[in-house]
């Protein structure tokens, strides 16, 4: 299995290691729900060197990235970042991804560890008649991300870059701990918090730095399991769940981020046909009344036993203490309120549609 540059550091804190994506990573620490609310409540600070960061430079960058990519980042200043999908012609997703924009003619992308090897080769197949140059600098840079209410106030007494001042979805170049790299404020929790960008080889001593300084304020370090059960509550969509291959941008309500009006990019006559007759499915929110916990896979169907879907993610909600879960169901079939049957091991278990995303970040900037 592949390692971060941290690996040695979450072995020595105690973490539960698992393979994620051909990785080694952290699953938890002190545990997956201790971990959850102190990044609501206070700060935590995430390994992500797993994802993968391509830099696109060159006169042509943001002309192919417009090809590539749903969003329209023409309205992309530098310093600011935007969130976007990847599709193939059909409309499926390839992949979502952040397109950063750090100079003239200069933008790094992020996109999900288990998809990098595809999403290298899938960019790289689409370069001809293009005036750039795709590096990928994933092994060279280290990611960590600090979330949570405290993030702003730990991460502040580290760099001397104003990044009390750095707008939502902004990036700067920055020093911290004195390494030097850049700092955006992006995340996947829900909450307010950066994303930071250093040197693989000075990495772990920014990863201690930010320990050290945010321990009186409750930073803590967290694992795979929270991270994912706090992108969950908020509803952001991972791949491999709410979006994949063969679900487009429309099913997983992610229709904000295709710009149809911007000119062609790769899948938009596609799309341009799905939003004009309607996706053929959609994602709706479910709160189980019976008792049992929804999981990915999992079928839905209507309480007479007509076929409706399947769980996309599910799971206990640490903030909200229910059991929650978000599926993929045929379009216009149920709408809040109604009641379905998750089909746990062969029985049926009753959810109520609930209205989402289940938890709305309370940071405000």
């Amino acid at each position: 299995m592949k390692q971060t540059p941290l690996n040695a550091r979450h072995r020595e804190l105690g973490a539960k290691m698992v393979e994620f994506g051909g990785w080694d990573m952290p699953v938890q620490y002190s545990g997956i729900v201790e971990e959850h609310q102190a990044t609501r409540n206070a700060a935590g600070l995430f390994d992500i060197s797993h994802m993968a960061r391509f830099w696109v430079t060159g006169p042509d960058s943001e002309r192919f990235i417009q090809l590539v990519n749903t969003f329209d980042i023409s309205k992309t200043a530098i310093g600011q970042s935007d969130y976007g999908i990847m599709c193939y012609e059909d409309g499926g997703i390839v992949d979502d991804i952040f397109a950063y924009h750090l100079g003239d003619d200069e933008w790094m992308v992020v996109a999900n560890a288990g998809n990098a090897e595809k999403d290298w080769a899938w960019l790289n197949q689409h370069t001809a008649g293009f005036d750039l140059q795709l590096t990928n600098r994933s092994a060279e840079l280290g990611m960590i991300a600090l979330q949570g209410p405290a993030a702003e106030a730990v991460l502040a007494g580290l760099t001397a870059a104003d990044v009390v001042n750095l707008p939502f979805h902004g990036i700067t170049p920055a020093t911290v701990a004195g390494a030097s790299g850049y700092v955006s404020r992006t995340g996947y929790t829900g909450e307010d918090g950066f994303e930071i960008f250093v040197p693989a080889a000075q990495v772990s001593a920014v990863w201690d730095s930010i320990l050290a300084a945010g321990a009186a304020a409750g930073v803590r370090p967290v694992g795979l399991g929270a991270r994912d059960s706090l992108r969950f509550e908020p509803g952001l969509a991972l791949y491999g769940h709410e979006i994949d291959r063969d679900i487009n941008p429309y099913e997983a309500k992610l229709g904000w981020v295709v710009k149809l009006d911007k000119g062609p990019f790769i899948g938009s006559e596609a799309l341009r046909d799905i939003k004009e007759h309607g996706p053929a499915r959609t994602i709706v929110g479910l709160e189980m009344t019976g008792r049992g916990i929804a999981r990915q896979g999992y079928p839905v169907a209507t309480v007479d036993g007509a076929e409706l879907g399947v769980v996309t993610t599910g799971m206990p909600s640490p903030t909200l203490g229910k059991n929650l879960a978000y599926a993929l169901v045929k379009s216009k079939t149920v709408k809040v309120g109604d009641e379905v049957d998750v089909i746990i091991r062969g029985k049926p278990v009753r959810a109520s549609v609930v209205k989402t995303p289940f938890y709305k970040s309370r940071y405000k900037k």
